[in-house]
């Protein structure tokens, strides 16, 4: 953005001060009304358009403050560079020589408002926008799924404890019931021995009244054989009273009550009425991606043909090793390769020349650079990937993984793995953070590379595979005619994947899109069932190895 876009550049120039009416994006500055005119006549300028500058000033900061001008060297952008994604002045060009993919800047924004990525762009901002629309209306419904849930759980609580209540209920009635049968019993055996005693009582005080009119007024004879007949009377009611008196009849009678052991544990083993618990169950929601992100094509041209690949015979490498698994190019041209049987690593210099080995870290498959100072190599049967010091030339730290491991990748701080029977898994290296990419089972010797938002992986069912990052297949390639047991896997800087075929002995390369393949290599070139390859992407150069003794190094065109 100009210093100042109020005042008209031109008549800065001229030191003269005008406010400017107008901005003309391509000649950077602001234009007065008289400009203005002059702009739209001249030759050179009446092609540009122009925008109010009330407009102008309204556009969002972060386009305001592009520098469509050299900041190293103010001067203007002419060349982009594709591989570091950056706009370049021609001083600045110098330091991208290396770098394959320089475009002429002009050709790039030509009509790029009116191209297909423009309509892209457009057409992805709503797809983006349909896509924050439709997961609002998923976290409401969401929303209103727990409401209603809410009102279903508390529905059953009530429903459970009226079923509880009135369980209760009939219980306690039945026990009251039975206490009332129990009492009225024993109630009636008592008051049978009452109404018998109180016969008794009434009997003997009969013969009480009887027995003192006789003493008053019977003959002595009369008195003498009614008290015999009393006498007998009375042996009858004493018996009568000692019969009672030893039997259960006059036992204390109690009543009392056991309450239900399992009805007592309610309260002793039951602590709460139940327990809420918050489950989260995986989404099926998609988002509907474009196939084809059009919108790259005004930061860089076409992706070049496969057809136009040329292999360049460099050198032939003795690893001195067998069952070579994995190889890698690395910095200063040096190499890696990894034996599965010999359980090491093989670090070479550019002339082929031993710089240093690691013994016994396991049956080693797979190793991949990270970064200048590291590299991490996968050892399967142990579970474990290992990280080696470069500079150091020593083990540096080992991670315990969850499966068995085989291909391996990274990608930002990121460890890509092929994990068998687990699909493909991601770990963090910062804090060793494991999370699933796809959980598509692999077979035994699967490898896996990376490219953008994009991952490619082998199956040695003679199959190559295209997914996102999300483990969404994209595409399969699949020619048992032209490749078999496909095992190491890498990709170009135009997205095209090299794939070695170990029973075929040869190197496929497949076009990014999947619809497309080409042979580059065979057993004339001296491939013998070959198991491992690598494409370095900062040199072009393709790194191919037999599982024994045998490597070769290609430049790519």
């Amino acid at each position: 953005m100009a210093s100042n876009c109020s005042i008209c550049g031109v008549c800065e120039i001229l030191q003269i001060t005008k406010y400017s009416v107008v901005w003309c994006s391509e000649c950077v500055q602001g234009l007065c009304g008289e400009c203005q005119n002059h702009h739209a006549v001249s030759k050179a300028t009446k092609s540009h358009e122009t925008v109010s500058i009330n407009k102008y000033k309204k556009f969002p900061t972060k386009v305001l403050q592009i520098a469509q001008n050299c900041k190293l060297h103010n001067k203007m952008y002419e060349v982009f560079c594709r591989k570091h994604d950056c706009p370049c002045c021609k001083q600045c060009v110098k330091s991208h020589n290396n770098c394959e993919g320089l475009t002429d800047l002009n050709k790039i924004i030509k009509n790029v408002k009116t191209s297909s990525a423009v309509n892209e762009i457009e057409q992805t901002l709503l797809e983006v926008v349909d896509n924050i629309r439709r997961l609002s209306a998923n976290r409401k419904a969401n929303l209103k799924c727990l409401e209603n849930k809410k009102s279903e759980i508390e529905a059953e609580i009530k429903q459970i404890r009226m079923k509880i209540n009135h369980h209760l209920d009939k219980l306690q009635e039945d026990l009251i019931k039975a206490l009332m049968r129990v009492e009225e019993l024993e109630k009636r055996k008592i008051k049978k021995i009452l109404t018998s005693l109180k016969k008794k009582e009434k009997d003997i005080a009969e013969v009480q009244d009887n027995f003192a009119s006789i003493k008053q007024h019977a003959s002595e004879l009369q008195t003498f054989l009614t008290m015999k007949d009393i006498e007998k009377d009375i042996a009858c009611e004493e018996n009568f009273i000692q019969s009672i008196a030893i039997s259960v009849s006059l036992n204390q009678v109690n009543i009392s009550c056991q309450i239900d052991k399992s009805l007592q544990k309610i309260t002793a083993n039951v602590p709460k009425f139940g327990e809420i618990s918050v489950s989260s169950d995986p989404c099926d929601f998609s988002f509907p991606k474009r196939k084809d992100k059009q919108a790259q094509i005004m930061v860089s041209p076409p992706t070049r043909n496969i057809d136009n690949r040329t292999l360049t015979f460099q050198k032939h490498i003795n690893t001195r090793m067998s069952d070579v698994y994995g190889c890698s190019l690395l910095s200063d041209e040096k190499m890696v390769f990894s034996s599965y049987t010999d359980n090491n690593i093989r670090v070479l210099t550019s002339d082929g020349s031993k710089d240093f080995e690691i013994k016994d870290i396991g049956q080693t498959v797979d190793v991949v650079s990270i970064g200048d100072d590291c590299i991490a190599v996968t050892s399967g049967k142990s579970n474990h990937i290992f990280i080696i010091d470069l500079r150091k030339q020593k083990l540096k730290k080992a991670i315990k993984v969850n499966s068995k491991i085989d291909g391996v990748a990274y990608k930002d701080g990121h460890l890509i793995y092929c994990a068998r029977e687990r699909g493909i898994q991601m770990i963090r290296l910062n804090d060793e953070t494991n999370t699933y990419v796809s959980n598509i089972k692999l077979p035994v010797f699967a490898y896996v590379t990376t490219f953008g938002d994009k991952l490619f992986y082998t199956n040695c069912d003679d199959s190559v595979t295209c997914c996102d990052n999300h483990g969404h297949i994209l595409w399969t390639f699949c020619d048992k005619s032209v490749l078999r047991s496909p095992q190491g896997v890498s990709v170009d800087n135009d997205g095209n994947v090299y794939v070695v075929g170990r029973y075929t002995s040869n190197v496929v390369v497949i076009a990014a899109d999947g619809q497309h393949h080409r042979q580059l290599l065979s057993s004339e070139d001296g491939l013998s069932f070959p198991w491992a390859l690598h494409y370095d992407t900062s040199t072009n150069k393709l790194l191919v190895a037999n599982p024994s003794n045998e490597a070769f190094l290609y430049d790519v065109k």
